[in-house]
């Protein structure tokens, strides 16, 4: 895909199609709750070989698809370069962020020497507090790997410079490093989240020099969660608490499943909960991470509900390429140009959340189309076996979410990692979470 085909417009490409805003409110009994709650999964044997080389192949990506000078994570790769950089040049902070909690993966597991990792976390670090252009902290979306110039004219973005922001943090609680952990503090604390409300109660997508705020805001349940708890738990330019209820939490009713959700892709169920541990807590309105439990439950009944193209071994789509360019897909409700391909990402990115049958899912795709699906950094973002279409790319905030909820589900090591952090469980008890 040409870099043309991936920036359609200003806003962030996963938010595109689906930006209008959703309306209710919705509430889950702590019995509906409870029905939703899985038992505890133990990984062993060929599943933890499994989530093992998913998780490594994953970290590969984020150390040779990264500059040595700058640390920014390209937002694309050919997955079958022999460690070879990728000749593209458009970097995404939001795959970045997912690259700095692949190194504290890599470096707690050895995938890669410690003194290199250290290096290249306090290089990256450095480079974006010092070098990397920002407009009251935030971060322009897309930029030149190398020189940090504004890719094109993409917005400064509130959503992949949150998803920075949560790889800065988990890079400041994990490594024992005076630099690292002053470089990150800095970084944090210089966001102006105020700024990004731009005068109302929901914040903004984002903002451009030559026009001002974006009007779309992120005002209904999705991926947004992560900005409200940083912005609530900045010590240094917070915003009031009220904001936790300021955006709206619509509800999907699904052949017997009913959770909170915008009428968006899965990966909207996954991205804050890649850092911030929902378990076992919960607001006014829900215990999130039981409502992405059922978001996940729902959305694979969705699939098999199509079974010309889905199957128990073949399902899952969320935000991706496919044959002729890039979407945002997924259900239910039916969003997309759904036409048989399978995004394994989805699954991957839900790991944490409904771990036997994603794992057998991702398995079987390994299994049976691993020569085309299956590269030096894992799975290929997405492929439709009906069509013979096989994706050359993989994406960085695909294989981020991918690995870091397979470590999570592994250990719940960037959980624990993250929540050390004392802004985040004090955003949490300022946003109203009590145990469950």
């Amino acid at each position: 895909m040409k870099v043309n085909e991936v920036i359609h417009s200003p806003i962030t490409r996963r938010r595109m199609i689906w930006v209008s805003a959703a309306a209710g409110a919705f509430c889950l009994s702590s019995s509906e709750m409870a029905a939703t709650s899985e038992k505890p999964f133990k990984l062993e044997g060929e599943n933890a070989a499994f989530v093992d080389e998913l998780i490594r192949a994953g970290c590969l990506f984020f150390w040779e698809q990264a500059s040595e000078k700058t640390g920014q994570v390209l937002d694309r790769a050919r997955n079958d370069l022999n460690g070879a950089r990728d000749s593209r040049r458009m970097a995404s902070i939001a795959a970045t962020g997912y690259g700095l909690t692949a190194l504290c993966i890599a470096d707690k597991y050895g995938y890669l020497p410690h003194e290199q990792v250290v290096e290249r976390v306090g290089t990256t670090l450095d480079w974006h507090l010092n070098q990397f252009p920002n407009v009251h902290g935030f971060y322009y979306h897309f930029s030149d790997i190398e020189s940090g110039a504004r890719w094109r004219d993409v917005e400064l973005s509130s959503i992949d410079t949150s998803l920075l922001l949560c790889g800065v943090l988990t890079a400041r609680a994990y490594f024992n490093d005076a630099k690292i952990k002053s470089l990150a503090t800095q970084i944090y604390e210089r966001v102006d989240w105020p700024w990004m409300l731009n005068g109302g109660k929901t914040f903004s997508m984002g903002w451009h020099p030559e026009s001002g705020f974006l009007a779309s805001r992120w005002e209904h349940y999705c991926e947004l969660m992560m900005i409200y708890l940083l912005a609530i738990g900045s010590p240094t330019h917070p915003v009031a608490p009220e904001t936790w209820n300021a955006w709206k939490r619509p509800e999907i009713h699904y052949k017997g499943f009913n959770y909170i959700s915008g009428n968006d892709p899965l990966f909207t169920h996954q991205f804050s909960q890649a850092w911030y541990d929902f378990r076992g807590k919960h607001d006014r309105y829900a215990n999130y991470f039981e409502n992405s439990v059922t978001a996940t439950k729902a959305h694979k009944a969705f699939c098999l509900s199509m079974p010309k193209w889905y199957s128990e071994d073949y399902w899952g789509i969320s935000a991706s390429d496919y044959k002729d360019g890039y979407t945002a897909w997924g259900g239910p409700p039916k969003q997309g140009p759904i036409d048989g391909s399978v995004v394994p990402n989805a699954a991957a990115g839900s790991l944490a959340f409904l771990p036997a049958d994603c794992l057998h899912m991702l398995k079987s795709l390994r299994a049976k189309y691993g020569k085309q699906a299956w590269g030096r950094y894992g799975f290929v973002d997405a492929f439709n076996v009906h069509d013979n279409w096989y994706d050359g790319d993989v994406l960085g905030l695909d294989q981020g979410i991918s690995i870091v909820m397979a470590e999570n589900l592994r250990s719940g090591f960037v959980w624990e990692t993250f929540m050390k952090n004392p802004e985040s469980t004090k955003a949490f008890e300022l946003a109203g979470f009590h145990k469950d």
